[in-house]
């Protein structure tokens, strides 16, 4: 294992501990409204702090993009290395009590991901991946399913609080991809559905308007799992965009055909 995915395993497991200990107590935490629909604890809070905590011992000059900290940069200005982290996505779902969550630390170089974790703390499901090492649950090998047909595919989605003007876009797609596939789930966790593409839970996933550590510790667990992830054309501008589409080759193939027939030229691939 690379030296620096078992420091991300160490750290999301430290986080692990302080969700797990705020999941008891639910009703006691301060939430706090970043906007619309967009929620976050001192649990977020506190969960980071011990995740870059970790990571800056072992790596003190490589940066950091976190959700709640934003960018910071490195002991090394301009280091080509930078850790993209979410400490808890799915945080409506955990304020709800809601078991759908998951902590997401990715480590891209020259933005490429290199290094992921996705852990899901409620079933304590590690995903990790290494470039060119593979992907893996715990301890074994994933891939993403054999499924070659979107009529039989089970597709992950999430609603686009963020961009509303894409909206009427969206529900074009999702009632087209409804009639098309064998079935469409939004769990509410982008970090975890894309994990679930990559062990073949999901065969295919879309969604608009995420956040760069939102996608960047799935998109790598998928390649590893021989699933494809791109933009809304297919290429790699998604870390960029925030829209993501993934799935089998085959069921990626055909999801873009579907989301190209309704995309309108404000809607950025």
């Amino acid at each position: 294992m690379h030296p620096a995915l078992n420091i991300i395993i160490k750290a999301a497991r430290r986080a692990s501990q302080i969700i797990n200990r705020a999941a008891l107590d639910i009703e006691h935490l301060q939430v706090t409204s970043k906007r619309q629909n967009d929620f976050v604890t001192e649990v977020d809070k506190a969960a980071e702090a011990a995740i870059i905590d970790i990571l800056r011992e072992a790596y003190p000059e490589y940066g950091i993009l976190a959700e709640e900290s934003g960018q910071v940069a490195g002991r090394a200005a301009g280091s080509e290395y930078q850790w993209i982290i979410d400490p808890l996505d799915g945080t409506t779902n955990f304020i709800h009590g809601f078991p759908q969550y998951a902590i997401s630390i990715a480590l891209a170089h020259r933005g490429q991901v290199t290094q992921a974790v996705v852990y899901d703390t409620v079933r304590n499901e590690m995903f990790s991946a290494s470039k060119g090492g593979g992907a893996f649950l715990n301890d074994r090998r994933i891939r993403v399913s054999k499924c070659l047909r979107l009529e039989e595919a089970l597709i992950g989605t999430g609603f686009p609080y963020r961009v509303y003007e894409h909206i009427d876009t969206y529900l074009a797609i999702f009632k087209d991809l409804a009639r098309r596939s064998a079935g469409i789930r939004r769990p509410g966790a982008a970090s975890l559905d894309l994990a679930y593409v990559a062990c073949g839970r999901f065969d295919g996933f879309w969604e608009f308007g995420l956040s760069p550590w939102d996608i960047a510790g799935g998109a790598l667990l998928i390649s590893e799992a021989g699933g494809l992830i791109g933009d809304l054309a297919g290429n790699e501008g998604y870390l960029q965009t925030g829209n993501v589409v993934a799935g089998t080759p085959k069921v990626f193939a055909q999801l873009l055909q579907v989301i190209d027939a309704h995309r309108t030229p404000l809607l950025p691939a």
